[in-house]
């Protein structure tokens, strides 16, 4: 195994000390398999910033009783999908928190072609840009193995290969106009995600401090 070489700061990201602090406001996507948990929580460290999950958030809010989590608990009651207005209205307050004045890394928002729109709404009313997208790829034959694998050890009978390949192209299909849209701005880093965990972070450091200078 090589030494990491993950800078530890933003100055060291970027190479200058007048850089510090451009390269905050992220989104991290990735297919089931490729690592996007663990990547999330090893660059909200890097950077300094909260990594804020949509699963956390609605956490926060059913555990609160705040309305927008008694409302995600009706729908989810009645077996359907919560709105994306009320999942929109949950990042909205999130980021309005004190805790994300210098930066974020989201996981799991946007999720379609609606959400996108709903984040650009929060931010240019927050006064904020998105600084970087970064999408974690992997080889299918490796994500259906490591999926398996994790099926098989943590007991999960419906993970099924089918129901895992499934997945995967449900993730396909709904990210892909995401990604287009990203890659259009120059926001959109891609980075291979087999391979060991530092290694990962310092490639998605590496590519973040290429593509947005």
């Amino acid at each position: 195994m090589t030494e990491s070489t993950t800078p530890t700061t933003r100055r060291e990201l970027h190479g200058t000390p007048n850089a510090e602090g451009r390269v905050t406001r992220l989104v991290i996507m990735g297919p089931q398999g490729a690592g996007k948990g663990t990547q999330a929580a090893r660059l909200a460290e890097v950077f300094g910033i909260p990594a804020i999950s949509t699963g956390d958030i609605f956490r926060a809010n059913i555990k609160g009783g705040t309305e927008l989590g008694r409302l995600a608990q009706e729908y989810s009651a009645k077996g359907e999908l919560v709105p994306d207005e009320v999942t929109d209205s949950m990042v909205r307050d999130r980021l309005g928190e004190d805790d994300v004045q210098a930066g974020f890394l989201l996981d799991g928002y946007p999720r379609n072609a609606h959400q996108v729109e709903a984040l650009d709404g929060i931010l240019t009313d927050l006064g904020w840009d998105l600084d970087g997208v970064i999408e974690l790829t992997a080889d299918r034959d490796e994500l259906l193995a490591r999926i398996a694998k994790r099926a098989e050890i943590e007991g999960r009978e419906d993970d099924t290969p089918d129901a895992i390949a499934r997945r995967l192209d449900i993730y396909d299909a709904e990210t892909a106009p995401l990604t287009a849209a990203y890659a259009a701005r120059d926001l959109l880093v891609q980075v291979d995600g087999i391979g060991e965990i530092t290694d990962v972070t310092d490639r998605i450091v590496a590519g973040l401090a290429q593509q947005l200078g």
